[in-house]
């Protein structure tokens, strides 16, 4: 079985992403990266019926390397990522608080400093059309130095460079999605200078998590 251990990986992150209501019903989706193949959950399967060969292994083209499930419609988005930057794992949500606020700002600001661990605060990319090649487009164009993205009135996308890293972001960044929502229904939240993120971001790489070039 090509890729086994990513496979493997992919269904445990699965299960843990409906744990952690990042995302509901079978929306969704996640990647990782190894070498030229990229092992990708499948199109509208259940999360608690996968099995590591029901993950779908395709190229960096897209294109499936061998028979099985339709691949993630999402595919388009996942290829972009692994083009455009240094992403060896992908992960695509559908969580509450960042797909709410989606629908009502261009970013997500630096109301909390864990915003550096996606490399600053967070655009929002313009909507388009689910699996196509201008929600991808768009999507790189808002990572652009940044670990993450939030999707107009659809979700959001963080990648790392393994799994366990893009999935962490998508973990705060729906945190401070949710701390943000919370604390505009109380007033107008005070906002950190970006000069204090970018020192949060340098400790943070003194922790071993790396952070993209500012743009």
């Amino acid at each position: 079985m090509l890729l086994h251990d990513e496979r493997v990986q992919l269904v445990q992150y699965c299960l843990r992403m409906q744990a952690d209501q990042l995302t509901v019903g079978t929306s969704g989706n996640l990647s990782v990266r190894s070498g030229d193949h990229i092992a990708i959950t499948p199109s509208g399967a259940a999360y608690e019926d996968l099995t590591p060969e029901s993950i779908c292994v395709i190229d960096l083209d897209g294109t499936p390397v061998e028979d099985g499930l339709e691949p993630s419609s999402e595919v388009p988005m996942h290829t972009s990522v692994y083009r455009h930057t240094s992403a060896q794992a992908v992960v695509h949500t559908h969580p509450l608080y960042a797909s709410t606020l989606s629908a009502v700002v261009d970013e997500l600001p630096p109301v909390h400093y864990m915003v550096a661990l996606l490399g600053g605060p967070v655009r929002v990319a313009p909507y388009a059309t689910y699996g196509s090649p201008e929600l991808a487009e768009n999507s790189v164009r808002a990572m652009e130095g940044r670990f993450g993205a939030i999707l107009q009135n659809h979700g959001a996308t963080t990648y790392g460079d393994s799994l366990a890293k893009a999935y962490t972001r998508s973990v705060y960044l729906e945190w401070v999605c949710q701390m943000y929502y919370q604390a505009r229904l109380l007033g107008e939240p005070n906002l950190l200078q970006l000069d204090e993120i970018a020192r949060v971001a340098e400790k943070l790489g003194s922790y071993g998590q790396s952070v993209p070039a500012r743009s």
